[in-house]
């Protein structure tokens, strides 16, 4: 039995040779990896050494042999490829171990160039794999470490069953599946490319989907956003509550007056800001004091004692804040089913494509983070500077809230949310509701809304709850009747020219 080892990531290497040189396996190897194998003392052969050719080209060919892939890919159940191999003094290789260089975390280096980024790109790694893989009824392909210990035992107790071999193939086409794509992506100037290749690897399986019939798992990178400090694991809806109130904090920066959201099944049910956290958890939690109940809660300043305190009151799934006090983590870690959640880093800093599934394929678009949008007074009257603090609020929460969005709003809190409605009178008469429910007043406030006023009753039902300006998107064949219904209310009126629709 012969194994071929050349590997970047040399995690446990040596004592794998080692078990399998104990077995009576020849070693076979390149470059560093051969060197460290001859270091340990073991008698790893030089690749240069079984085809006669050395390495050149800076080491950019040194694998790419006939000795070395007819080895891989002679299939053993025909007489006619081995007695091949013999005719040309070749020798079958049965284990490959392989790991390519580190292409996607060379590209993570801001400073990188593009000459420094194409040296990562693997060549003869990938090929081994792929004929390695391919032949897996004969040969053993190892592309991760964690693999070692098991093959080990199964090759010690006799023979690797076909289903783990088939396992691995399957793991080594995944490996360099999501190598090219991450230089694809690397390599891709357009924002919507001819073919979209992703790949994520598994982060964690989760205990079920949406409903516990559903199996899940997380893949990609979310969990580099956050410090889990305490609580079970995040559940699928734990995840997609989690992004939605980490993305609606952001709209309120760390250095910015102190800000509280309260997201329920990805919808925001209270967002405040105040002269402290806990009079923005205050101004949050009075919006809808019934909807916090198991939900996430996302701050945008160190979470102190008060605020804890205040929280404990009611039962949180999860909260997310740049950090906690020490009073407030011993506080809140007194709660066994909460999640505290540390962010690390900005929903935002993970650029890319919005990718979501449909039967049969997947959606694209680039994220709805966009910055400051200009504003156009289309009213007789504009707005008070108190009105303009609590549209610019307003605005920015309702881009958060699943469409049509409905946000009446004070400068410093929202009053009433309307949000996933068929009809855009409807959200706004269930932000209304909402507010009466929760005893709040809604003379002098604000209404934001994610799109267009189709006609003029929406307007004339945001007037007649109190609201004494609005600000949408506009765009509507009617919107002078929809600005008129405002002059005549004496009301002011703003457009964006940009619609927030959330889906």
């Amino acid at each position: 039995m012969r194994a071929l080892i050349s590997v970047y990531d040399k995690t446990g290497v040596v004592d794998l040779a080692r078990a399998l040189h104990a077995m009576g396996v020849t070693l076979l190897s390149t470059g560093n990896t051969q060197r460290l194998l001859v270091e340990a003392g073991l008698p790893a052969v030089a690749v240069s050494e079984v085809t006669g050719f050395p390495e050149i080209l800076d080491g950019r060919v040194k694998t790419l042999h006939p000795a070395i892939h007819a080895g891989l890919l002679a299939r053993r159940d025909r007489p006619a490829h081995l007695e091949q191999l013999a005719a040309h003094g070749l020798a079958p290789i049965d284990l490959l171990v392989v790991n390519l260089y580190p292409f996607q975390q060379t590209v993570a280096r801001p400073e990188v160039t593009l000459d420094e980024a194409i040296e990562q790109i693997d060549i003869g790694g990938v090929a081994l794999l792929r004929a390695a893989a391919k032949n897996f009824h004969d040969v053993l392909a190892l592309v991760d470490p964690a693999d070692y210990a098991p093959v080990l035992a199964d090759l010690q107790a006799g023979a690797v069953p076909v289903e783990v071999r088939r396992r691995l193939a399957a793991r080594a086409f995944a490996h360099t599946a999501s190598y090219d794509a991450a230089i694809a992506a690397y390599l891709n100037d357009e924002l919507l490319p001819s073919t979209l290749s992703q790949a994520w690897p598994l982060a964690q399986p989760l205990r079920y989907g949406e409903n516990p019939h559903q199996h899940a798992a997380l893949y990609g990178e979310f969990h580099s956003l956050f410090a889990q400090l305490h609580g079970r694991e995040l559940s699928y809806n734990n995840i997609l509550d989690t992004a939605a109130a980490a993305e609606l904090i952001e709209e309120f920066p760390a250095a910015s007056t102190p800000a509280v959201a309260i997201v329920k099944h990805t919808n925001p049910c209270g967002v405040g800001m105040g002269a402290t956290l806990l009079e923005a958890w205050e101004h949050a939690f009075a919006t809808d004091r019934e909807a916090p109940f198991g939900g996430i809660i996302a701050v945008n300043q160190p979470l102190d004692a008060a605020l804890a305190q205040a929280i404990a009151e009611i039962f949180t799934e999860i909260i997310i804040a740049p950090d906690f006090t020490p009073e407030a983590l011993a506080l809140l870690s007194r709660k066994k089913n909460l999640r505290l959640l540390r962010a690390l880093q900005p929903v935002a800093s993970l650029a890319g494509l919005q990718v979501r599934s449909v039967p049969g394929g997947v959606l694209a678009q680039e994220p709805d983070r966009t910055e400051a949008e200009e504003t156009k007074v289309v009213t007789r009257r504009a707005p008070t500077s108190e009105e303009w603090q609590a549209l610019r609020f307003a605005w920015r929460v309702v881009k958060h809230v699943k469409s049509n969005a409905i946000v009446y709003a004070a400068p410093d809190r929202t009053l009433g949310i309307g949000a996933g409605q068929m009809s855009r009178v409807d959200s706004s008469r269930l932000a209304i509701w909402k507010a009466q429910q929760a005893g709040l007043s809604l003379q002098g406030s604000v209404v934001a809304s994610d799109a267009l006023f189709p006609f003029a009753d929406g307007v004339e039902a945001a007037l007649s709850a109190g609201a004494t300006a609005i600000i949408q998107p506009g765009g509507s064949v009617r919107d002078a009747e929809v600005i008129a219904a405002a002059d005549a209310a004496g009301a002011a009126m703003v457009f964006t020219g940009r619609r927030h629709f959330r889906h």
